[in-house]
């Protein structure tokens, strides 16, 4: 708008009265600028549900912005410019980010159970059917195997493979692995062979622990240069605890595979310190007494069996481990958890509804949800019939779970899923454009996750890891990283995210991470099949 006159002089001309006005909008925003000759002025007016004052404070740092980089870096990307008011910029960035908590930097994971060894030897740590093993016995029994891991070369970063039908002994080798230096690299017997010969022989492990179903799913044919032992089977050997040379915390505690959208799963490398950080702040929130018993129930071919059989066992509680059958069958699931007293039991939305779609559910426990999206309605049942409900959200890349809230805490009813809440300690959440800026409060944006818990990368991926693992621009520690997760969301004005979906076609169900892609690629293998989409 160039005014030539002001409205003084407009109002002097001859046969013109100046009438009062009132401007307005159908457009969602609009900015007129005003030429006054020696200066400019801006008006700027929006529809009551952009939120008017938030917006002309945006359009003011922007323009701020915009005049400085003029002035001293024109050759500033636009995209680059800040638009988030300061006190904005420090509640997204600082404030709902101030997660530091101490933790055992200088632990690693088997050392958290060899502590609580210590503390209470003859306290049962672990429950099948009717077997119960100790403290002292299972640390003995997983010692015993981990010094002939090492006696057969196995050092830090070792990969050893896992594929053991759910019994004590799948926990025994899981230990051992870790005590010996180890990363082991979880195989489910139940899931598909090639599948599983795949992942062999990404991983490319030397030894590999199995029985006799391990053996079987597997085949020969993947085994056939491997040094297979059963965990089952355990050795003369000594049961104290060994000592690895040059072990730390840096190290690979494991290496799990996920979907992968180019048709083959891809390997995460979680290193101890990424799992240690994970069990202390779930030691807080959620919690775990010595008087607990959870119920263990997922595949270890999932990261999130690391919270049901790590957690309990670094906090002198009991894990009691669920047969295969018990998993698939609502009213085992449900007799179990009775018969055995179970406190504490971690599953996705799926099977909690299972469970409560039972004529009489009975569910006196802590119900932790993760895996998908918790509904509010599915919520709410569990909340009524519960001693608690937690829903957590988190991809494999930043270690189990992320984030975290307490539904007795926090009932935000809002859309028709339940908030995944905040970040826990030493985790930062930000969500972000396209152009790797922070969204206005209340916007859309992508989820990345920094923290102790961004893994090492994805294994014998290098691009891949470059492409999902980013720098962190926000962080003053040399080599920060962040997890870009494909997952969007949106802050809800308590502070608490509230989760919207993917940019991608990755798809949850029942708690699987499915790549359409990678399904397509076996379907396009058959010679009679050009071309396939799926949806």
């Amino acid at each position: 708008r160039h005014n030539a006159m002001d409205s003084s002089a407009r109002s002097g001309l001859p046969g013109v009265e100046l009438l009062s006005a009132q401007e307005r909008t159908n457009y969602p925003l609009t900015l007129s600028v005003e030429d006054f000759g020696q200066a400019l002025g801006l008006t700027a007016q929006s529809v009551p549900s952009l939120e008017p004052e938030r917006v002309c404070a945006y359009m003011q740092q922007a323009l701020h912005s915009l005049t400085d980089a003029l002035e001293a870096t024109s050759d500033t990307a636009v995209q680059q410019l800040q638009v988030l008011p300061e006190a904005e910029r420090q509640l997204l960035l600082q404030t709902w980010n101030a997660t530091q908590r101490d933790y055992p930097t200088h632990r690693c994971v088997h050392q958290l159970f060899e502590a609580q060894v210590e503390r209470t030897p003859e306290v049962p740590a672990l429950v099948y059917e009717d077997q119960t093993f100790s403290y002292a016995e299972l640390n003995a029994q997983a010692n015993r195997l981990a010094h002939q891991l090492i006696e057969l070369g196995v050092k830090p970063d070792t990969r050893v493979a896992i594929c053991v039908e759910r019994s004590p002994a799948l926990v025994v080798g899981l230990l051992a692995i870790l005590k010996a230096g180890g990363a082991y690299v979880p195989l489910d017997p139940a899931y598909p062979s090639e599948r599983l010969a795949h992942i062999l022989a990404d991983a490319a492990p030397n030894i590999v622990l199995a029985e006799a179903a391990g053996r079987a799913a597997l085949g020969d044919a993947a085994l056939a240069e491997c040094t297979v032992l059963d965990p089952a089977a355990l050795p003369a050997l000594p049961d104290t605890n060994p000592s690895v040379a040059g072990l730390t915390t840096r190290h690979l505690a494991y290496v799990i595979y996920t979907s992968g959208s180019t048709g083959m799963p891809k390997g995460v490398m979680v290193e101890h310190c990424n799992v240690v950080n994970f069990l202390a702040a779930m030691s807080s929130a959620p919690g775990m007494a010595s008087h607990d018993r959870l119920l263990a129930v997922t595949s270890i071919a999932f990261d999130i069996a690391g919270l049901e059989l790590y957690l309990p066992i670094s906090q002198g509680a009991t894990v009691v481990l669920a047969r295969r059958e018990d998993v698939t069958d609502p009213i085992k699931l449900q007799s179990r958890i009775i018969e055995q007293r179970i406190s504490v039991m971690q599953a996705v939305p799926s099977v909690w509804r299972a469970l409560l779609d039972l004529p009489e559910p009975t569910l006196n426990l802590t119900a932790l949800c993760g895996g998908e999206a918790l509904p509010v309605s599915l919520s709410a049942q569990l909340d009524g019939m519960t001693q608690g409900v937690w829903n957590l959200y988190g991809p494999t890349e930043t270690t189990i779970w992320s984030s975290f809230l307490s539904l007795s805490e926090q009932r935000n009813t809002a859309g028709s899923t339940v908030s995944i809440g905040r970040p826990i300690a030493n985790t930062r959440i930000y969500l972000l454009d396209t152009h790797g800026q922070l969204v206005p409060l209340g916007a859309v944006g992508e989820l990345y996750i920094g923290g102790a818990g961004v893994a090492r990368g994805y294994l014998n991926r290098p691009t891949l890891t470059a492409e999902r693992f980013v720098p962190d621009p926000f962080s003053e520690d040399a080599g920060a990283r962040l997890y870009k997760t494909g997952d969007v969301a949106r802050y809800r004005p308590d502070g608490n995210l509230e989760y919207l979906g993917r940019n991608d076609e990755q798809v949850k169900i029942r708690g699987f991470r499915i790549e359409p892609g990678e399904i397509e690629a076996c379907l396009t293998v058959h010679p009679q099949v050009r071309d396939a989409v799926v949806v």
